[in-house]
């Protein structure tokens, strides 16, 4: 349900922010007031075309953000959290249209797309006029429709999971009968591969070792001359650390004898004497197990090339090198098996293809005979609409053929998640012409007639939480007004309905009314939109019945209309006073 539409610097609205009610929803206004604007800057927060003449002149921007509750578990809460975006019961859509073109969408605060809000669109809103229609138009929804009516969902869904298991199976057999091409070379490069690993057979961390290793090889003299000579300055040599600290410990013990304080200080530098007569004899035996071998640089150096040049190619590590080798493994060991696999995998698939083909032939009979089921009564309630010459076709045929690497067909059609059949409704507005697409009438008003007629039939069962008429009245007066508002009011009981309308016997029927005015002021246009109060609703309804001179038969006639659809009678205009009186 729509809860607010706010609009900023929309041709002639320069700000409004429209507060719609449950159930039965009217926009009143003279011609050209700018009632359009108001479904134009809805279809704009729906994923509509975002076009530059559409800002306000003098204005840099022009913003339309929609407030909608939305109920938990609905299929836009499911759309919304595979999209990322929160909802907690409430969903803001703001478009933004710069004045050179350029638009922004968010959906709660978050960066989106128009294809993102068009994709939302037919499940927060059904929108019929002149100008834009969001899903009855669509042929992508009339399946759904048709599916709704023949309570058909159920069957379409578990055929989907199994559509579902055949793909994964025929994916899997694509993808071993690409392993089975050129399977002997692919087998030989990838044994080349292997092999080439385990010669060598590297170890997790062996790069490190070597490099270690190579470098001490390398610089075996250096590294012995480096540590003996410490060691020989340390505690070998003459006049060596050590000696000089074993001196100068000795001193200071003959001192602390004297100053006990210094005892700490002389403890101290005999530790360190110590300590550094380890690291005098651990530097001594590095420096004699120093092996400066040519043959195992060789070897080293070999070695060490030979895993540079796979890590190059499978590395970076030999942690990745060692994981590379036991793919390889896997990877020869299936193709090994990929005949066995593709026969089994072949002979599933002709199993799961039969009971698909049986399952989707089946769902296909029950929608051609709900097809003609619902083509009838859709007929049945335009010719309750004024339309009763009207011819409708729920055509469902088969999905175009598939095309290389799809699944397989049945009967021909192409298999899709919802079936093999596709479905259009037809219409034909006049005797004696051929029933068209709904997107092709040119009149708004029959469209929102045969989308009236499609909700009275379905009721509760669109997807849409508001439905929008515009024109639906076209060409329509007297008896034939007032069954149309009735159609509207019952669909209002079941679904939030916003109605734009210039016949009084439609408007008395709603819940609540507002009224689109247009003024001028400062040598700017502006159009505006209010809620009327119980009395101002007798006045518009008495001009539209009147024109712009309002007199007591215009109120009265009004006052009947409000009264007989069980509307409080407002008793403060003149009218009303006057009827009082009597």
């Amino acid at each position: 349900m729509l809860l607010s539409l706010t609009i900023d610097n929309v041709v002639l609205i320069e700000h409004q922010v429209l507060e719609l009610g449950p159930g039965f929803n009217v926009l009143t206004g003279e011609t050209g007031a700018g009632k359009s604007m108001v479904v134009d800057a809805l279809a704009l927060v729906l994923g509509g075309r975002a076009r530059p003449e559409i800002v306000r002149g003098g204005a840099r921007e022009a913003e339309v953000a929609a407030l909608f509750e939305i109920e938990p578990g609905s299929r836009v809460a499911a759309k919304l959290e595979a999209a990322g975006v929160p909802c907690d019961g409430e969903l803001v859509v703001r478009r933004v249209v710069q004045a050179e073109g350029r638009s922004r969408a968010f959906l709660n605060g978050k960066l989106s797309t128009a294809a993102q809000l068009a994709e939302l669109g037919p499940d927060l809103c059904d929108i019929a006029s002149q100008h834009e229609s969001v899903s009855l138009t669509d042929p992508a929804t009339h399946l759904e429709y048709l599916d709704a009516y023949g309570r058909l969902e159920t069957m379409r869904d578990s055929l989907g999971e199994k559509v579902a298991e055949l793909a994964a199976i025929v994916r899997e057999i694509d993808r071993v009968r690409e392993a089975e091409r050129d399977r002997a070379e692919r087998e030989d490069f990838l044994a080349f591969q292997l092999r080439e690993i385990e010669e060598l057979d590297p170890s997790v961390g062996e790069e490190t070792e070597l490099e270690n290793e190579r470098a001490r090889l390398r610089h075996a003299e250096k590294l012995s001359t480096a540590t003996q000579g410490a060691a020989d300055r340390l505690y070998e040599g003459e006049d060596a650390v050590c000696d000089q600290l074993a001196r100068i410990s000795t001193d200071l013990d003959a001192a602390a004898a004297i100053d006990p304080s210094l005892a700490p200080l002389a403890r101290s530098v005999e530790g360190a004497r110590s300590e550094l007569a380890d690291a005098a004899r651990a530097l001594s035996r590095y420096a004699s197990g120093i092996d400066s071998n040519a043959e195992r640089l060789v070897e080293v150096d070999d070695r060490w090339f030979r895993l540079q040049k796979l890590l190059r190619k499978h590395g970076p590590t030999t942690t990745e090198l060692v994981a590379y080798r036991e793919d390889l493994k896997r990877q020869v060991e299936g193709l090994a098996g990929a005949d066995r696999l593709r026969g089994e995998l072949e002979a599933k698939r002709e199993a799961c293809l039969a009971a698909v083909a049986a399952e989707a032939r089946s769902l296909s009979r029950k929608r051609r005979d709900a097809a003609a089921k619902l083509a009838d009564a859709i007929g049945r309630e335009l010719g309750g609409l004024g339309m009763g010459r009207a011819r409708v076709v729920v055509d469902v045929s088969p999905v175009p053929s598939p095309q290389a690497g799809e699944l397989p067909p049945v009967d021909g059609a192409r298999l899709t998640n919802s079936g093999i059949d596709r479905v259009e409704f037809l219409i034909a507005p006049n005797k004696g012409e051929d029933p068209r697409p709904l997107r092709r009438i040119a009149s708004g008003g029959e469209l929102s007639r045969a989308l009236l007629a499609l909700k009275r039939v379905l009721a509760e069962k669109g997807p849409a939480g508001l439905y929008v008429f515009d024109e639906v009245d076209a060409g329509v007066s007297g008896a034939i007004a007032e069954v149309i508002g009735g159609a509207i009011a019952d669909v209002a009981r079941h679904r939030q309905v916003l109605c734009i309308t210039h016949l009084p016997q439609i408007a008395a029927l709603a819940d609540t009314q507002y009224l689109v005015d247009k003024t001028e002021s400062k040598g700017r246009t502006t159009s505006s939109v209010r809620k009327l109060a119980e009395q101002e609703r007798v006045d518009e309804i008495a001009r539209m019945i009147g024109g712009v001179r309002v007199g007591d038969a215009a109120r009265r006639a009004a006052l009947e209309l409000l009264d007989g659809n069980g509307r409080p009678s407002p008793r403060g205009s003149g009218e009303g006073r006057a009827a009082s009186k009597k």
